[in-house]
């Protein structure tokens, strides 16, 4: 049964190995944000791939500018670090050339998707993102770099630490935004 357009039921018939897809895909709640760890931040504090993408989603989302798509642009925020429950979250600290990261991300997607039907418009999306092709995929990179410039922020109130790299890092996507004050 499917849902009818008076917000009926819908049911969908799931295999085993569809199930257990969707179940590893939430594990991306349990992949910490490794940049954070190199810092006197309590690991219970220390946010998850999965809440740096919510972040990243939400302003997003809220931020889209008009001449943007915005259901491509919250496509694009979803799928951005998701091959991160295979790959972990690598930095820039772990010297991984970009080419090799972005391989081993398309190839992680594949492995995570390929039982759900989705590997084939998710790895596009991913596509868009690592080469930056389209508007969308530049708005979304901004997103995700002002999304971590204001957990950067969070952290230093909350544990008195440091943090200005990571705003610094971002300089060029806050400053394209007008918010070059939080590089300050």
């Amino acid at each position: 049964m499917k849902e009818n357009t008076h917000g009926g039921h819908y049911s969908q018939s799931l295999s085993e190995s569809q199930l257990s897809s969707l179940r590893r895909l939430l594990a991306l709640k349990k992949v910490k944000r490794q940049g954070w760890t190199r810092h006197p931040i309590p690991d219970e504090a220390v946010e998850s791939v999965a809440d740096h993408s919510y972040g990243v989603t939400l302003l997003s989302w809220l931020l889209c500018p008009p001449e943007l798509d915005r259901s491509r642009v919250l496509e694009l925020a979803l799928i951005h670090d998701l091959a991160e429950i295979v790959t972990g979250d690598v930095t820039p600290h772990d010297d991984v050339p970009q080419e090799i990261k972005n391989h081993n991300e398309l190839e992680a997607l594949a492995e995570l998707l390929e039982p759900t039907n989705q590997f084939g418009e998710a790895c596009e999306l991913l596509l868009d993102y690592q080469k930056q092709s389209s508007p969308e995929a530049q708005w979304v990179k901004k997103m995700d770099k002002l999304e971590m410039s204001l957990q950067s922020l969070t952290y230093e109130g909350d544990f008195s630490v440091d943090l200005s790299e990571f705003r610094h890092s971002s300089r060029g996507s806050l400053e394209a935004l007008g918010l070059s004050q939080l590089c300050e």
